[in-house]
């Protein structure tokens, strides 16, 4: 009954947005004027006496890079070497085409441990159709708390695993901000195993993906539908934004088990203010939940491993998992200087994993934090964002390019 509720619920919001997006694109929503603005790039120019960056609307520069090597926290825990790379890219008239987005974000320490992450929504021309990819190589050993919320920062368990993700959807355009489409994801975990003489299984009481020295494949098709009011998911402008992944793993296309599980998410974005500063609230809130037994144990939803890894600032990934997620966040944005050069935001953010034997959500899990925005790149909007979130038992900065959502 809970999860049919859940369906009518989504299926009632995305025709909501069904409706909303019937009237024809707003160009002037597409524009985005930089005059006045100011970034890094400006800052490096002037030190080195180059002369000031043009600015026109009608700038013919297709690709905008953002480049942040960094010694940061990564998700799971510790500290590593991380460069993170990400253009923006406009594959047509930039008045009716969102910009697309690529990013790479390499990181390695000195323990074993390391990743090759690559991201990237492609609009083409006139937002007739979004192409999104998420590839992923993982090396590392990573704590988890078995199923549920209660369990005390004591309580973990050391895994060791590589992972290989592969996902690619197609989204085609329906109406001017409504899209459907298809995809595939594979999840391969490799050479699963626990870093002491108890297993994963004995710890977690869960039978699926849990038994040591196995490989775990999920694999299958997904159905996506998405509605999106923002011309650039680097910085959101005032907009709505809203997701919905159905995904069917199936033995005949090499998984384990015969599984599904459904993801939905949605963002609004409301400016408080009609000057040029930035001063806009946000709002993001997700349910991923499995529909029936045979997920592998690490591919159940668990915070800070959605889609884009950003949800749960200030809670160490993979704190809390279930077999069904809930999680809601806030932010305040706005800009410091009235060149944009430099921005803060504060969020505070909740999450609950379902209990295991009934399934409901009985503990919520809080954070809060600050962070500060420098602008890198005026002309993709593109930040750099230094966040410190702190929750129960755990605290933590954040450096990244780009809106956490």
């Amino acid at each position: 009954m809970q999860t049919t509720r859940v369906l009518l619920l989504l299926t009632s919001c995305l025709l909501t947005c069904v409706a909303m997006a019937q009237s024809p694109i707003d160009k002037t929503h597409m524009s985005f004027d930089t005059t006045g603005q100011k970034d890094l790039i400006d800052v490096a120019r002037s030190l080195f006496k180059s002369p000031p960056r043009l600015v026109s609307l009608d700038d013919k520069k297709t690709i905008y890079f953002s480049i942040l090597p960094i010694s940061n926290a990564i998700p799971g825990g510790g500290t590593a070497i991380v460069t993170s790379t990400t253009a923006g890219i406009y594959l047509g008239d930039r008045k009716t085409t969102y910009l697309s987005t690529i990013s790479f974000t390499p990181y390695f320490n000195l323990k074993g441990r390391y990743g090759l992450p690559i991201r990237s929504s492609i609009w083409l021309n006139n937002n007739s159709w979004n192409i999104q990819g998420d590839t992923r190589f993982l090396v590392y050993p990573q704590y988890t708390w078995s199923l549920g919320g209660g369990q005390p920062e004591s309580k973990k368990f050391l895994v060791s695993y590589n992972y290989l993700r592969f996902y690619q959807s197609a989204l085609k355009r329906v109406t001017p901000y409504f899209f459907v489409g298809a995809g595939y994801d594979l999840d391969y975990y490799l050479d699963v195993e626990s870093a002491n003489n108890n297993t994963l299984g004995n710890f977690t009481h869960y039978k699926y993906g849990t038994l040591n020295d196995r490989n775990f494949i999920s694999s299958g098709p997904t159905v996506n539908l998405l509605y999106d009011t923002r011309k650039n998911s680097l910085n959101p402008l005032p907009g709505a934004y809203a997701n919905f992944i159905y995904r069917y793993n199936a033995d005949v296309v090499g998984s384990n088990n015969n599984w599904q599980s459904i993801y939905a998410d949605f963002r609004k974005y409301i400016t408080l203010t009609n000057s040029g500063a930035k001063n806009t609230l946000a709002f993001w809130a997700y349910y991923w939940s499995t529909l029936n037994s045979g997920a592998p144990y690490l591919n159940l939803p668990a915070i800070g491993m959605d889609p884009y890894q950003r949800s749960g600032r200030g809670i160490e990934q993979n704190r809390y998992r279930g077999k069904r997620l809930i999680y809601f966040e806030s932010e305040y944005r706005r800009d410091i200087t009235p060149d944009g050069l430099f921005g803060f935001v504060v969020f505070a953010n909740i999450n609950s994993a379902s209990q295991p034997k009934n399934n409901t959500f009985e503990y919520w899990n809080p954070a809060t934090g600050t962070g500060l925005r420098i602008k890198f790149n005026k002309k993709s909007d593109t930040n750099i964002c230094i966040d410190y979130g702190v929750s129960k038992n755990y605290s933590a900065v954040i450096i990244a390019l780009g809106e956490a959502f």
